[in-house]
């Protein structure tokens, strides 16, 4: 259900704003994204996991909170990152 150690650090590799970014809007929207994706397939196939169902809530949460910062922050890194992600907004 959780990223790979390899997929996370392509993931903050990509969307890093400089050398050593790990913690910026951008990087830490990205990996909750990946994790949003890898929790919606695994609930394909256990539709009846609520309390993994309650985390992945609580993810769309904070990151619906970081993007809602961002965008009063900065709208065009908002803009940016919602087009690379693919989010709809």
């Amino acid at each position: 259900m959780s990223i790979t150690a390899e997929r996370k650090a392509e993931v903050i590799k990509s969307h890093a704003r400089g050398e050593a970014d790990t913690g910026s809007a951008e990087v830490q929207v990205a990996i909750m994204s990946e994790r949003i994706a890898n929790l919606t397939e695994h609930f394909k196939t256990h539709k009846k996991d609520n309390h993994s169902r309650r985390g992945l809530l609580k993810l769309v949460s904070a990151r619906r909170s970081l993007l809602d910062h961002l965008k009063k922050s900065d709208t065009d890194r908002y803009q940016k990152l919602i087009e690379t992600l693919g989010l709809r907004r």
